[in-house]
């Protein structure tokens, strides 16, 4: 497979796992549970930390270390969810573990969104500028509030 299709399918499956991810994450903080975007969630995310290894190897980059630490993520999440079937602080563990994993990929998005869109480019071109980590920061503190929403509506019902 030529490297720009390989890499076209590697972003839509990103895509689908980051929107999977989306709606899992306000189901559950609805106090709704979507079993089969759930498995679509997790399988694409973890397809996304998968196929980002089969990129050409020009030495360890950041990359490689998002794509490993989403990896360890959702072999949690995936535990937590199917084999411990999110009895008793697996849910939490689940819940935590996917939301991390969904905030990597998102974290992703954004730093190729900077490399790629011009307008986004020109504001920090090398990802070490003010508006690269004000937005990066943003995004990690969305996710930081939604995963604790969403641990803490779960925590309301169990407790």
């Amino acid at each position: 497979m030529a490297l720009n299709v390989f890499t076209l399918v590697h972003v839509i499956i990103s895509l689908a796992g980051i929107l999977a991810g989306l709606v899992v994450l306000g189901g559950w903080l609805a106090g709704k549970h979507f079993r089969s975007l759930t498995a679509f969630f997790l399988a694409t995310t973890a397809l996304t930390s998968l196929t980002g290894f089969f990129f050409p190897f020009k030495g360890f980059t950041p990359a490689y270390a998002v794509g490993g630490i989403s990896a360890v993520l959702l072999a949690v999440a995936v535990y937590a969810y199917y084999g411990r079937k999110l009895s008793g602080r697996w849910q939490t563990a689940y819940l935590v573990t996917a939301a991390l994993a969904l905030y990597l990929n998102f974290f992703v998005l954004v730093a190729q969104l900077f490399a790629r869109l011009p307008a986004l480019n020109a504001l920090a071109p090398t990802q070490a500028e003010p508006a690269f980590a004000v937005t990066q920061g943003l995004v990690f503190f969305g996710f930081l509030i939604l995963g604790g929403l969403a641990v803490r509506s779960i925590s309301a019902v169990r407790d």
